[in-house]
Order: C-alpha cells, then structure tokens, then sequence
C-alpha cells in the first residue's frame, strides 16, 4: 500500500481548527502537516520546504512563480487557495508547471460583510473607543455620534461580499452607490452605480470590498483627499493596497477623514510605527475577516475536497 499524500496547510484560519479536519484527510488518504505559521511563511522558507508535499492549500503566502518552481521541481502536484482572494498567487505559473490549482470562489460574502457592517456601525456610533476608554482609562465617555438612516455610502466592489454588504447597508436605511467597473444590477439590492470616484463629495461612508489587482491598487490615494465629504468614514475589507495608507494618515491628520475601519493594510501585521495608531477613533482588525467557526469549517473541508480530487485524478 502506498503511503497517503502529504499536504502542508498554510491558511492560519484553517490552522485554529486543523484537529477537526483529520478525519476529513484521512478519508481522502491524506497526510496533512500543520505549519507553524500566525499570518504568511515567506518566500525563502516556502521554497526550502514545499518540494517535499504533493499539495498545498495556501493562506496569504507568497505563493510566486519561485515557490511554486520549486515546489514543482519536487513532489508538488496541486495548490487550492484557501478563500476567495488569489492576489497572492501566481497561477499563470501554476499551469506552466502543470500544477493544478484553483481558490474557492465565493464563499465568505456573508461573513466579511457582517464584519463590514460591524465597522460601519462601530465607526458610526464610536463604540469601539467607548469600550476602550472604559476598559483601559476607567473613564464614561459618552461622545456623539451619527445615525446610520439616511446616510450615504459609496461601496466600492460589488462581488460577492460588496452585493451582501450593500444587503446590510440597505437594511439600515443607508443610500449605497456602488462602483465596479463589471457592475451588474441585482434584483432586490437597490443601489445605485457610479464611476469612480464621481460623487464622492457627497458621501459619508466609503466602503471598500474589492480584491486587488492592477486596476484596484491605490485606487483611492492622496489625490481624492479634496474630493471626499469632510468627516468621512472609510472601511476596508477587501485589501489593503486598494488604499494608499499614506493618504489615510494624511486625511486622518488634516480632519477629512474622520476615522478608519480597517481588516486590512499594505503591511500586516500593522506596524508598530504605524502612524494610524495615533488616532484612537480608529477600529483595527487582523484580516480576519472570513474567520468564523462556521465558515473555516465550510471552506476547509471545500479545500480538502478539492485538492484530493487534483490528486486522485492526477
């Protein structure tokens, strides 16, 4: 009998609960090693120690034409991106290589949305630094803050977590004007479309949602600082280099920009130098935005699914 095939597992969602999925493995003859990892392994270690898998189920790695060379030269066979967004791997590369390879489309809309919809709220109302003033300063801040009703909000991304988000926005009574450029109306979502960055002068809310490519990179930067309404309130949970941070940091420090809710940067984790530290309205998340019990489970075993099928069908 032929030993089981290894698979290295990277997604450190999938890793918080990588004892529930043994006997997923095992039932698709598959021996999985969890890597020691809190957010991405990098290039260097990915290309030491791949060669050795037949498949690997990635997270936010640096999955380059490099790593995947390497791992190809060796015993590597199949990839599945653990998630929706795949701006960190080269999949041209992959089928080059004859590598097999695919993410899971579509499957944490709900999920980041809810978390899109807990900044907007929370950047709203201020909630975030009322907790942290109780907490930590034993104060009883009571600030002012905006009532969602009536407000509007440009959503930048309309996929599969932009059309849930705007589902949420909507049920709070807020006007969503959304741009994508592949913008297709959606029965039941009454929103508006837009070119960006049209209209942003009006806008209370600027929600981010869309993943990152060339077209999306910096897309809003330090030149919109005189477009946007004064006192806005930005939200990503897409990706970070979708924002120029720098023109986050000057807006934040000028008063355009109110506050920021933000799962994502150019550089995780944040730095510690990070100027956007300075400014205590802020909220700040982990790129966790897909991590729920219920999600991880749905789309780890989706993955495992998946990556035994490259294999067995090798």
């Amino acid at each position: 009998m032929s030993a089981p095939m290894k698979i290295l597992v990277t997604c450190p969602p999938m890793l918080g609960l990588i004892d529930e999925f043994a006997d997923d493995f095992a039932a698709n003859d598959l021996d999985f090693v969890a890597a020691p990892v809190v957010q991405v392994m990098s290039e260097a270690e990915l290309i030491d120690i791949l060669p050795a898998y037949d498949g690997w189920i990635i997270g936010d790695d640096p999955a380059t034409a490099a790593v995947l060379e390497a791992g190809a030269a060796g015993k590597l066979r199949a990839i599945v991106k653990w998630g929706v967004g795949v701006d960190n791997v080269d999949f041209d590369a992959a089928n080059r290589l004859g590598l097999q390879s695919t993410n899971t489309p579509g499957v944490f809309g709900k999920e980041v949305a809810d978390l899109a919809m807990n900044y907007i709220g929370g950047l709203a109302r201020q909630s975030f630094y009322i907790d942290r003033e109780i907490r930590q300063n034993c104060s009883w801040p009571k600030p002012a803050g905006i009532s969602l009703a009536g407000k509007k909000a440009g959503l930048i991304g309309f996929g599969d977590i932009g059309r849930n988000t705007a589902k949420r926005m909507l049920a709070a009574d807020i006007d969503v004007t959304v741009y994508d450029p592949f913008f297709e109306a959606v029965d039941g979502i009454d929103v508006k479309a837009a070119q960006w960055p049209d209209g942003l002068s009006e806008l209370d809310f600027l929600v981010f949602t869309a993943p990152l490519n060339d077209q999306s990179r910096h897309m809003f930067h330090r030149g919109l600082l005189g477009k946007v309404k004064p006192g806005v309130r930005i939200v990503n949970v897409g990706r970070g280099p979708v924002i120029e941070e720098q023109a986050l940091v000057d807006g934040l420090k000028d008063g355009v920009i109110h506050s920021v809710g933000l799962d994502v940067f150019e550089i995780e984790p944040l730095p510690e130098d990070s100027p956007l530290r300075d400014y205590p309205l802020n909220i700040f998340g982990s790129h966790n935005g897909s991590n729920t019990i219920d999600a991880v489970q749905r789309v780890s075993r989706m993955a495992i699914d998946t990556i035994a099928r490259f294999l067995q069908n090798d």
